[in-house]
This record gives C-alpha cells, sequence and structure tokens, in this order.
C-alpha cells in the first residue's frame, strides 16, 4: 500500500530553485537529488490527481520510503483496454486510428476525425515497472488487470476463446505493453553517476580538494586511490547481480509462439506481441511459457521448479466450461491461484501435450509481462522492500554525533585562530579541515571488510549468499521458521503398510500391498489408478506420493497413443495393469505359462476420467472401468477425515478417529481410500461431463494406507543447540495437524511436558460471529503398546531452559491450520501476537499464508530466520531477516542464503558466522569512532600551538596502522558453538557508549599527559632544524627525521616535540583501542594472533627527542593499554548494574514487543485459554484516513 499525492510544476518555484542551484554551487541540486519529495515540493504546487503532472508515493509501511514519477499522456480510442472494439478501422491521413459505426453520419465522421484522438487521452504513470492508468470513474490510478481480475470462467470460454482481431491486439498493445520481463542491465556510465553521487563519496570529494588546497598532497592521492578501488568494486558486484538477474529472466523470454485469431487464421508471432485475450497453441513437443495462460482445451504436463521450487511435474487440465454441466452449482469468477491446475504459468516448462486428433491444445493468454507470477517474483527481487535493522538506522546517529564534535572543532579552531592572529585563507582551511578529521575516509572500507570474509567463509562452508547486509541481521534471529518435508524430515515418503476395512471394521495393519491375495482386490485398484502419474521420455513421473505408492503394488502403466485417442474421441484411455511377476508361478507347463500371458494381459483397468487432487477439496477422483466390465469404479483418497464424511456412515469403523489419531500421533502420513460403483446408465461419454459432485458421494470406505516421513539424521541435534542458545523454533509446513505435531515432538520442538492447545477458528456463518475453540492435544508421551501396528525409536531430548524467558516460553504451546490462521488474521487481530508468541506448529499452510505468518512473528520484534526446500517457500524466505534455501533451483534466487546441502545444520553455521560479523560490526564502529576521536584530540591540541600533523602522518596512520588493523580485526572467524547470549542489535545501547566514552577520556587524559609533561621537560625547545636535543646531530639523522611538508621554514610548524610526543602515543592508542574493542569469546575466535603483527609498523620518529624521553613516552603507553583494557572488562562486568545504579534505573518494559508481552500475560489469568472454550470474534472498528491509498503490486 502507498499514499498518493498529486503535483503539478510551479515555474517561480523552479526559478527560485535554479538561483539556489547555482548559488550553492551545486550542492542543492544534490539535496534534492538525495531526497526526492523535496525535489517535488521545491519545484511543483499540490494539485488533484486528475490534473496533476506529477505523483509523490509514500509506502505505508515502517520505513515511510517516497517515490516520484512523471504522469504521461497516451491517446487512445477507449478507456479500458478490455471493452469490444468492434466498428470498423480507417486509417486518416494524420495517422491516427479513429474507430466509428457504420451508421455514422457524415458530420459524425468529420468530428470523430477531428475530436477523438483528443478527446480520448489516458494518462498514467510507471512505477516499478508497473503501469497505473487514470481511472475517471473511481478518481483515482488503478493498475490495469488483464483476464485475470473479475472474469467468470463461463466469458472465458464464451466470450474470450474466439480469440482477438489485429486491431485489438493493437489497442490492448498501448495499454499492457510489449510481453516481456525487461531485466535492464544499467551502463557502467549510469552506475558509476549513481555511485559517485553518495552523500559519503561526494564528502570525499569535498575533504580531498580542501587536503590538495592545504597541500596534503600524498594522503589526498592515496584517499582518492582508495575511494576508486571501493567504487570499481562496487561497480563490479552490482552490476555483476544485474547480469545474473538478467540472464535467468532472458533465458527463453522471447519465444515464437503461433495464436489464433478471430477468423480461425493461425498467425506466427514473437511472444512480445501477446496480449491478454490472445488464444495461444501450445506445442505438442512443448514450450516454455512467455506469459500465465489458463488451458483451454488438452492437457500439458508442466514443469514448474522455476516458481514453486518443487521438480515433480504437474499436470494441467483445461478449465471446465460452467455452462456445459446442467447441473452445475454456478458460475465462479476465474483466478489463477484459485484455478492453478488449469493455469500455465510464465517461465514454466510444457515439457509435453496430449491432445486429440483434429484438435489443438489452446491457452488464453490472461496475463504479460511483471503482471504475471514470474514478473511479480523478478520485481520483489528489483525492487525488495528494505530491511530494518537497528544497527543501521544508529550508524546515522553515529555519523551525525561525529558531526557534532566535528562542529564544536570548528567554532574552536575559528575562534582560537583569531585570537592568534592567523590569515583568513589558513583560518578558512583549517576550520574545515577539523570537519574531514571527524568522519574518516576509511569507513567504507571498514565497514565491508567484516562483511567480505563472512561471506567468503560461508562459501567455503557451502552457504552463498546474494545479500551480503542480511549477514550481520543474522547474528540477532532469535526465531527459525521450518518447512517440514524435506527440511526437518526425508524429502521421500516410504510405505509404511495398509489397514484395510471389511465389514465396517478394520483389519489387521500390512506390510506388503503386492500380495497374490490382494491383486484384484478393490483396494489395490484405486491404489493402481487414482494417482496423477504419466510418463515422461518412457520414466513414470509425478507427485512422490503418488509415486511410491504406485511403485509398492508392482503395476505398470501404459499411456494412449495419438492414434489410439482418436477411437475414443475426447477420451484419455490410460491404462494400468499387474505385471507378470505378481501372478502365481505354480504351474505346470507351457500351456499355462499361455494362460498367464492371456491372464496378464485380459486383466487391465483403464482410468476413463480424472478429476484432480485439490487443496481446497483435500482428495481426488478417477473413474475406472475394468476392461470386460459393464460397470464403471469411481475410486477416491484424500485426507482421511474429508474422505470419511464423503463415505456411507455404515461402512466407516466406528474407531477410525481414534485410529487415525494414533496414526497421526506418531508422526505417520495417513491416505483414505473409498469406492464406488457407478450406474451402468453412465456410458463413456456421460462420464465426461459430468459434475464432481454427483461422482464424490456415498462412497464405500476401503481403508488406510499409511506413510513414513523419517526425521533427517541431524534435525533433533540442530535443533537441541538452537535451544540452547535461546532461538525459538517453529514449523510451517502443508501437512496434517496431528502429524505437524508428532514430528515436533519427535525432534524436540515440543518437550514431552510441554501441553498443546490446538486453536480451530471457524469463519461468521448464518449470522454468527467468528469464534475459536480451543481442544488441548494429548500430552502423554508415545506409549507403543497402544497400537501392535506402529514401533518406532524414541529419540532422547534434553531438556534446556537456561533463561526465565526460555522457560516460560515452552510451557505450552498453540498449533492451527491454514484455515484457522486465516480467521484469525481477519476476525481476531489482538489475538495474533499472543498465538504467535506460543505458535509452534502451523499445519497446512499455503505459501501467502507462510509469508503472511513470518510478517506477524516480525511485528511483535522477532528477528525472523526461515528455512524451506525451496517449494512454496520463495515468499517467506524472501520476507524473512534471513532466508535460507535448501534447494539451489531458480525459485531460490530470492533467497538471501542457499545452501549446497540440503540440511538445517546449515542453520546454526549462518548465525553463528552471523554474530561473528556483528560483533565485528560494532568493534569496527567502536574502533573508526575512536580512530576519529584520538586523532581529533591530537589535531586540537596542536591547533593550540598553531601546529598540525603533516602528510605522511596522516598518511602513514590511515594507510599503515587504521586500514591494516581494520581488516585484520574482521579475520576472527566464528566461535565453535552457539550460546545462549545474543549480540546487541543497536549501537546505541548503554554498555557500547560507556565503552566509548571510557575509553575516549583515557586516550584525552593520556595525550593531554605527554602535550604538557614534554613542555616541562629541560631540553625542551621551540624546534629548529637547528635542535640537538639527542645530542647527535648528522645527516642521516636528519634525512630520517623529515617528514610532512619538507621545507627548510616549516611554514605550517609541523616539525615540533609536541607533535613527535603526540603522533607516538597516538599511534599506539589506535593499537590500544583495536586490541580492547576486538572481542574474541564467546562470538568469534580470540583475536590476539591477528594484533600482534601491528606492533612493528609503529617505529615512525618525527624529529629526534632524547632516549629518556622515549622510555617515558613508553612508559605512558603502556599505562595508557593497561588502563584501557581494565576499564574495558569493568565496563563488560559492571557496566549494565553500574548505569542502573547511577541513574536510578528500575527493572523497565523489554524493549522488544514478545518480551514485553510474555512479562504481561505471565501474569493474566485468563491466558491461555481453557480446555474446551470458545472465543467469539468482536467487530472491529475502522477508520478512513485523509488521502488516498492505493494498492502498488
Amino acid at each position: 500500500m502507498q499514499e498518493i499525492y498529486g503535483y503539478e510544476l510551479c515555474r517561480w518555484k523552479l526559478v527560485l530553485v535554479t538561483v539556489g542551484v547555482i548559488c550553492s554551487g551545486g550542492f542543492l541540486l544534490l539535496l534534492l537529488y538525495w531526497m526526492p519529495q523535496w525535489r517535488v515540493k521545491a519545484t511543483c504546487k499540490k494539485t488533484t490527481l486528475k490534473d496533476c503532472e506529477v505523483v509523490l508515493l509514500r509506502t505505508t509501511d515502517e520505513f515511510k520510503i517516497w517515490f516520484c514519477a512523471k504522469v504521461r499522456v497516451m491517446p487512445s480510442l477507449g478507456a479500458s483496454p478490455l471493452q469490444n472494439l468492434d466498428p470498423i478501422v480507417h486509417k486518416v491521413p494524420n495517422g491516427h486510428t479513429v474507430h466509428f459505426c457504420e451508421s455514422a453520419a457524415e458530420e459524425n465522421k468529420n468530428y470523430l476525425k477531428k475530436y477523438l484522438p483528443v478527446s480520448r487521452a489516458i494518462r498514467y504513470f510507471t512505477h516499478h515497472s508497473v503501469k497505473y492508468f487514470w481511472n475517471d470513474s473511481a478518481q483515482s490510478f488503478d493498475v490495469v488487470r488483464g483476464l485475470d481480475d473479475s472474469t467468470f470462467c463461463s466469458s472465458i470460454h464464451n466470450e474470450h476463446s474466439r480469440g482477438l482481431t489485429k486491431e485489438m491486439r493493437d489497442y490492448r498493445k498501448m495499454f499492457f505493453g510489449i510481453n516481456e520481463i525487461a531485466v535492464k542491465v544499467p551502463s557502467i556510465f549510469k552506475l558509476l553517476i549513481k555511485e559517485v553521487l553518495n552523500p559519503f563519496y561526494i564528502f570525499q570529494l569535498f575533504s580531498v580538494i580542501l587536503w590538495i588546497t592545504d597541500e596534503y598532497h600524498y594522503y589526498a592521492l592515496a584517499i582518492v586511490i582508495m575511494s576508486v578501488l571501493s567504487i570499481v568494486s562496487s561497480l563490479y558486484t552490482v552490476r555483476k547481480q544485474y547480469v545474473m538477474l538478467h540472464d535467468m529472466v532472458a533465458a527463453h523470454s522471447i519465444v515464437r509462439v503461433s495464436v489464433c485469431r478471430r477468423n480461425q487464421e493461425i498467425e506466427e508471432i514473437l511472444s512480445t506481441n501477446l496480449v491478454p485475450g490472445d488464444i495461444m497453441l501450445i506445442p505438442s513437443n512443448g514450450t516454455i511459457m512467455p506469459c500465465d495462460a489458463v488451458l483451454l482445451s488438452g492437457t500439458c504436463i508442466v514443469n514448474e521448479s522455476m516458481l514453486t521450487g518443487e521438480s515433480v511435474p504437474v499436470t494441467k487440465i483445461n478449465l471446465p466450461n460452467p455452462s456445459e454441466y446442467p447441473k452445475a452449482t454456478g458460475d465462479e469468477i476465474y483466478s489463477p491461484e484459485a484455478h492453478k491446475r488449469h493455469t500455465l504459468f510464465c517461465g514454466t516448462s510444457v515439457i509435453q501435450t496430449r491432445f486429440y486428433t483434429g484438435e489443438l491444445v489452446k491457452a488464453l493468454v490472461v496475463r504479460t509481462g511483471f503482471n504475471t507470477a514470474k514478473g511479480q517474483l523478478v520485481r520483489s527481487i528489483l525492487y525488495p522492500k528494505p530491511t530494518d535493522f537497528k544497527l543501521y538506522r544508529d550508524a546515522y546517529w553515529f555519523l551525525l554525533s561525529l558531526v557534532v564534535v566535528a562542529g564544536i572543532g570548528f567554532i574552536y579552531t575559528i575562534v582560537n585562530s583569531i585570537l592568534n592572529e592567523v590569515p583568513a585563507h589558513t583560518i578558512v582551511i583549517e576550520s574545515l579541515d577539523i570537519i574531514t578529521i571527524t568522519v574518516p575516509p576509511a569507513l567504507p572500507a571498514a565497514m565491508t571488510a567484516g562483511i567480505v570474509y563472512a561471506q567468503r567463509r560461508l562459501k567455503k562452508i557451502g552457504i552463498f549468499c546474494i545479500s551480503p547486509q542480511r549477514i550481520n541481521i543474522c547474528g540477532q534471529l532469535n526465531l527459525v521458521c521450518f518447512d517440514k518435508t524435506g527440511t526437518l524430515t526425508e524429502d521421500g515418503l516410504d510405505l509404511w503398510g495398509i489397514q484395510r476395512v471389511e465389514n465396517a471394521r478394520f483389519l489387521l495393519p500390512e506390510e506388503r500391498a503386492c500380495s497374490e491375495s490382494l491383486l484384484k482386490s478393490e483396494f489395490i485398484a484405486c491404489m493402481a489408478t487414482c494417482h496423477s502419474l504419466t510418463k515422461i521420455e518412457g520414466e513414470l513421473s509425478g507427485d512422490p506420493l503418488d509415486l511410491k505408492m504406485f511403485e509398492a503394488i508392482g503395476w505398470i502403466l501404459e499411456e494412449a497413443t495419438e492414434e489410439e485417442t482418436a477411437l475414443h474421441n475426447r477420451i484419455m484411455p490410460t491404462v494400468v495393469r499387474p505385471s507378470k511377476q505378481l501372478f502365481p508361478e505354480s504351474k505346470q507347463a507351457t500351456d499355462q505359462e499361455m494362460e498367464l500371458f492371456e491372464l496378464s494381459t485380459t486383466y487391465e483397468i483403464g482410468i476413463v476420467r480424472q478429476f484432480p487432487f485439490s487443496s481446497v477439496l483435500q482428495r481426488m477422483c478417477v473413474i475406472a472401468r475394468i476392461l470386460g466390465e459393464k460397470r464403471m469404479d469411481a475410486y477416491m483418497k484424500g485426507a482421511p477425515e474429508v474422505i470419511a464424511s464423503l463415505c456411507k456412515q455404515e461402512t466407516v469403523p466406528v474407531d477410525f478417529e481414534s485410529v487415525l489419531e494414533e496414526y497421526t500421533k506418531q508422526g505417520f502420513r495417513v491416505i483414505a481410500l473409498a469406492h464406488r460403483k457407478l450406474e451402468s446408465k453412465l456410458t463413456w461419454h456421460k462420464v465426461q461431463t459430468i459434475n464432481r459432485d454427483a461422482i464424490e458421494s456415498n462412497m464405500d470406505f476401503m481403508g488406510l494406507i499409511i506413510m513414513q516421513n523419517k526425521l533427517k539424521q541431524e534435525t533433533p541435534t540442530v535443533l537441541e543447540d538452537l535451544h540452547k542458545a535461546n532461538i525459538r523454533t517453529v514449523m510451517v509446513t502443508g501437512d496434517n495437524m496431528l502429524t505437524a505435531i508428532s514430528v515436533a515432538r519427535d525432534c524436540g520442538m515440543i518437550l514431552p511436558q510441554d501441553k498443546v492447545i490446538i486453536a480451530e477458528a471457524l469463519p461468521p456463518k448464518d449470522g454468527q460471529a467468528a469464534r475459536i475453540n480451543w481442544h488441548y492435544a494429548d500430552t502423554l508421551t508415545r506409549c507403543t503398546s497402544s497400537s501392535p501396528a506402529i514401533n518406532s525409536e524414541d529419540i532422547p531430548v534434553k531438556l534446556v531452559h537456561e533463561s526465565l524467558e526460555d522457560l516460560q516460553m515452552t510451557k505450552y504451546h498453540f498449533a492451527m491450520n491454514g484455515k484457522s490462521f486465516a480467521v484469525i488474521l481477519e476476525h481476531f487481530q489482538d489475538l495474533v501476537p499472543k498465538l504467535v508468541l506460543h505458535g509452534t506448529v502451523f499445519a497446512r499452510m499455503a505459501p501467502d499464508q507462510k509469508t503472511q505468518l513470518v510478517e506477524a512473528l516480525q511485528n511483535v520484534d522477532y528477528y525472523v530466520g526461515m528455512c524451506g526446500d525451496g517449494a512454496n517457500d520463495c515468499g517467506a524466505l524472501k520476507r524473512a531477516h534471513g532466508g535460507i534455501s535448501l534447494s539451489e533451483l531458480e525459485a531460490s534466487v530470492a533467497s538471501p542464503f542457499t545452501s549446497r546441502t540440503p540440511s538445517i545444520s546449515c542453520v546454526p553455521k549462518l548465525i553463528r558466522e552471523g554474530r561473528a560479523a556483528l560483533i565485528t560490526s560494532f568493534c569496527v564502529f567502536k574502533f573508526m569512532a575512536l580512530y576519529s576521536i584520538i586523532q581529533y584530540i591530537s589535531v586540537t591540541l596542536l591547533y593550540s600551538i598553531l601546529s598540525n600533523l603533516g602528510d605522511h602522518q596522516f598518511l602513514f596512520i590511515d594507510l599503515a596502522i587504521i586500514l591494516v588493523v581494520v581488516f585484520t580485526m574482521s579475520l576472527n572467524p566464528a566461535w565453535k558453538e552457539l550460546v545462549a547470549r545474543r549480540p546487541p542489535s543497536g549501537l546505541i545501547s548503554g554498555p557500547l557508549l560507556c565503552s566509548v566514552l571510557s575509553q575516549i577520556i583515557i586516550c584525552l587524559v593520556f595525550q593531554t599527559v605527554g602535550f604538557l609533561w614534554v613542555k616541562q621537560q629541560p631540553w625542551f625547545e621551540r624546534w629548529t632544524p637547528e635542535s640537538d636535543a639527542c645530542n647527535i646531530l648528522d645527516a642521516t639523522n636528519i634525512s630520517s627525521a623529515h617528514s610532512g611538508n619538507e621545507t627548510l621554514d616549516d611554514e605550517h610548524n609541523i616539525k615540533n616535540y609536541e607533535n613527535t610526543t603526540l603522533f607516538f602515543i597516538s599511534s599506539f592508542q589506535y593499537l590500544i583501542v583495536a586490541i580492547v574493542f576486538s572481542k574474541g569469546k564467546p562470538f568469534r575466535q580470540p583475536c590476539y594472533k591477528n594484533c600482534n603483527s601491528h606492533f612493528n609498523y609503529c617505529v615512525y620518529v618525527l624529529v629526534c627527542v632524547p632516549y629518556e624521553w622515549r622510555l617515558r613516552i613508553l612508559i605512558i603507553v603502556i599505562v595508557n593499554a593497561i588502563v584501557s583494557v581494565l576499564m574495558e572488562e569493568a565496563v563488560d562486568r559492571l557496566g549494565v548494574c553500574f548505569l542502573s545504579s547511577l541513574f536510578g534505573y528500575r527493572e523497565k518494559t523489554p524493549k522488544a514487543k514478545y518480551m514485553h508481552l510474555a512479562q504481561e500475560l505471565l501474569v493474566d489469568p485468563e491466558w491461555p485459554p481453557k480446555p474446551r472454550t470458545t472465543t467469539e470474534a468482536k467487530v472491529p472498528s475502522q477508520e478512513n484516513g485523509s488521502y488516498q491509498i492505493i494498492t502498488l503490486t
């Protein structure tokens, strides 16, 4: 959602801004470039949206980001792209295309020719690759939707299935544009300009000009070289990411396609010319879909791994025509999400098609360009939502505080220089120089060093990162959401056994389903036919569950050829039959072998019609006929509760619920089967048009298939490590709730003694308000004797409660399914924080619901990680603070992190590296702050005697000390294990500020002591080239002593004893604070090995001083080091207590919302809800804002 405001150009404001730009030397122009809202308000005046020339947009989230866009005008013959323009088209001499009716009078024709192109001017603007057109009726800018918006299924068949004329196609193309997901790779020049205009580089440019003016040529040159290297590195990284994304999107994005025109003519065009409403012909050998299209006829086998991450081929069938069903329940609006079984999505690969002789496989284009599913994925990568992290927010305050310090020095320098009658030219340069000193030029390189090293270490352990800034945020993760199948458990399912039903009673469980006695049973017939398997290049392919089920019975699937389908008109006779090995072999002669051959070829089942699996209905159904039988059979499989509700109650065992619950509690995935003998009057052709609901009723319950989904070996260990580190774990899955709860208990996510509360939310119905029913799940540990069929190993779980917070958070857990979650989000907004605070199992969750859950957790201030295998997890992976994909498919291109090994062991590794990188960032920030202040103190003290540091001294400090220290400070690898303590999240905290301030005071004191003490020495005098403080004066010493701006008269007063003393002390202070701030355990490895190498650099002497004074300086440095180390230790151990007692702090409310909420719930007698109670919803009050809000996708 974004707010939108209209503006029009104001000439007198434009003149004022132009004058301001000239007077400010271009600085005002830079300021307006950085702040788009100021630019618009400074040059335009506010007006209505209807008349505006520029729109100003602001996001309504917590970031409040501003954008501006220019409103353009497009001549058009109609107001809507989907309106029907069937009049005759005439071309007029001026080039305008004019439409008018044949019955129009001659004067009307002239009127249309003259005024129509002008009167139908359409206003629009483009934002984030999407066009927004002015809607006169709604008085707002709206996105132009394709046929996916408010189009009924019946009208798709009856109105849109005829195709478009070329004129209609050209008209729609004006609105929808070229069908292309264009990821433009910016030119090097554009990227360079954008990078160079960064505020920090502008400040560096100003600094370099100032230093050159002050004759600091070497230092200015060094900074220029550093900046150029930094810019080149940044340009290379950014351009490389653009090229990678462009190559991924551009692959097969432009293809030649055949379209069917309204006059039945087949035309071959480029896919870039497709518009919604075109009828695209799908070739039999497959293609890459260039748009989103709904299948009108035929069947396609599609690989959707680009969007879902799931490489299993999916069968797409044509959209049913509601008008063909005489007993249809009613027409419905087409939606790509609700009708995804009939929709071919852009970027997916059509492997092959099934079609009928004389009939083409046709698909109606519904969305093009960035409006497609692939386009929306690419847009989310191109225009990501900013990551909110306290460290980056505090960084601005850090820089602002340095600017304040610089301002104080600026004023002091001016006053001191005026009192000492320094020339005005020198006053200006020196006062501005003090500002450049406080903002260190090496800051960008210093900040990125730690992240770059962390990125390299992650790459070594098989974790790839496309968003380096997220590494720091991963150091703060305190909650991780896990997908179940393929993430916590093994990817595939194994058939554990079957449990058939006879005479409404469960038989004993059977391990094998391919026994001789069951060969011709209806149970096996259902397993053989009720699936969506297909053959691709001779290999069976399809849903893993279907594949395991079919392989377990050992049957053979044969698909009909095109010639065979011609015999049955619209029928696809896929045939299944048992393999020869399944038949009894205890026969005697060759005649018996012939009988066996005849038997195996005569017992076949043909699949006449398939109703595919629907996640909404939670079932699938097929109509089949055994060869030689007159009547057909209906077979159904799906979720046990759903199947049982569609069966005759007398065929369902009375202990059905208890048996099912026992299996699901053990973590098994249970599928129920049902069968029904159809009436003899149902012919093959009637079956093709019969309504699904007419078949899926009055079924006979046949039994259960029990599938086993084993935990991955490393899952319990990894989750235990996370619990020890006080990191919450949450399961988000599309599986059954009881199965998910069982897996959560098995892997240690829910401890044995913890309660599980199931929240069952029901939407409003029949005038009743929405309500939540609370049920307590069985909290007893497994009892394997209760079911002789189940025998699995217990997984030892260590009980860990290292903090009060962790203890309170694990006493009880909420579990809910996707339907309940949707109802709670809509009708129980006030309960959402309470439920996500203790919610551990979220079952049957749709992809968008996973994203909503991540957002709900973030709203209570959790730092959320998401770990999934890429299948339906893309949205959540992108939205989480740290998304880790266990799949290397294209769907994971939007995930910040991708693990080469599909194991959740990457999660603690990533968090450890994140913590190390975060601590490194804090160390570098603190060090750079002290570096600026130490140099600031030195220069301020030297200004008091009208002196300064020399060019070579600045160069030595920045290159030989600071850069080396910063880069080696960042080399520390992560600590070996996760600990319960988390690093701080922000720079502005009591202990951190106390640490920095105490070190500043120590450095100030010791520099001041050195500065004043040197003046008390008996040999001290104002230094001249003839000074002989060392009693040794020869050419070697003089030449080695020369530094800075080397002139005989030393007009800048660089060479003096005070300068040498302060330079020597401050050089060691840089090293001291680097060692003091380089924290090791418990987040990083020790740093002493990295720091030892620095001391040999600090041997630079400006002027010769007596050895006695050198020893005294060394003593000052040693005492300084001891005091700094002791002070830092004291701050670490006693800082929080000291600050609390100093400022009289009481036990304050926690900053994080989830901790504050946890404290409130501890004293709430009504929470958690009691068993078997109900909570009813209240009607929320709504308020309308004063500004217009539009939805920007």
